[in-house]
């Protein structure tokens, strides 16, 4: 059955942080939850977690309300840290497996097997304050998995990690949906959202916006970039008709055009100006939809 969140609303006082959202996460999905700051995806994950009651609408787990019979079956990793910074880590890892009802044993073997996989077993006996961002956030996600959830919540998960950091959780988050859990996270990269997830919701100000499969959103956008590739100047071609949009790159140029056709007559053009040695047709990014949606100057 997964997660179904049904018409929640979350007021303080005056102030409306989330507005009627609806979701459904099915069990097994990797769901992408998009928004700017202020959006209301942390308020709509506490409310999710039982860390907030809503004013009203349904929040379900498996067709339950989440309460602290079912919360082992959750893992929540928050954008803020949420670790005792004095405590040490196995001794914290274990402590917080405990509390979600994991027997003592079977999470330090838990919090061994995680702490190689994210090459830092070193770290076990260091407090977590001694420990780079980086390395602070990889505890974290243990920290979130440790107890195995069937339901696992990250908010903003890739926040300050170079990209060697990026793809160990990547593929640690991965592998763990595998296994057969359903994942919501956010993010404020959008690449990130396209390559991990089928579906996902852009929230603002506290309402949906957009929902559904990424890829019938790219389809419904209506828009197309094409991408040329040539030494020549392309900055003349961005007068022929229907081209939206123009950006001068490194190599040549990209053209956002609203008609595939445009695409023939952009092919011609080019071609008379010289050498060609790229010419491609690319579906919109999950960037520039939220763009569109939101507006430039939350992205």
């Amino acid at each position: 059955m997964g997660l179904k969140v049904e018409n929640a609303t979350k007021k303080f006082g005056d102030f409306t942080a989330v507005d009627n959202l609806s979701l459904v996460v099915e069990r097994g999905q990797m769901y992408g939850f998009l928004g700017a700051n202020g959006a209301g995806k942390t308020t709509t994950f506490r409310m999710i977690l039982g860390l907030l009651n809503q004013t009203h609408g349904t929040v379900t787990w498996n067709g339950k309300p989440i309460t602290y019979a079912n919360s082992p079956e959750i893992g929540y990793l928050p954008e803020e840290r949420g670790l005792y910074p004095k405590m040490r880590v196995e001794e914290q890892l274990v402590y917080l497996a405990q509390l979600r009802k994991m027997p003592v044993a079977e999470a330090k073997r838990e919090v061994h097997k995680w702490l190689e996989r994210f090459e830092v077993p070193h770290y076990a006996s260091k407090k977590v304050e001694e420990l780079s961002k980086g390395n602070q956030q990889k505890i974290q996600l243990i920290a979130s998995l440790i107890h195995k959830p069937s339901l696992l919540i990250l908010d903003e998960p890739f926040s300050g990690l170079d990209p060697v950091n990026v793809g160990m959780l990547k593929s640690a988050i991965l592998d763990f949906q595998k296994q057969g859990a359903t994942i919501v996270f956010s993010s404020h990269r959008m690449d990130h959202v396209e390559e991990l997830c089928d579906d996902m919701s852009i929230l603002d100000r506290g309402k949906v916006i957009l929902s559904g499969s990424i890829r019938d959103a790219k389809r419904s956008f209506g828009k197309h970039n094409v991408r040329i590739k040539m030494d020549q100047d392309l900055t003349g071609l961005k007068e022929i008709a229907g081209v939206e949009a123009f950006t001068k790159t490194h190599d040549g140029a990209v053209f956002r055009i609203g008609n595939e056709s445009i695409a023939q007559t952009l092919l011609a053009a080019s071609m008379k100006l010289g050498d060609l040695r790229h010419f491609s047709i690319e579906e919109p990014t999950l960037e520039e939809i939220f763009v569109a949606k939101v507006g430039k100057a939350h992205a």
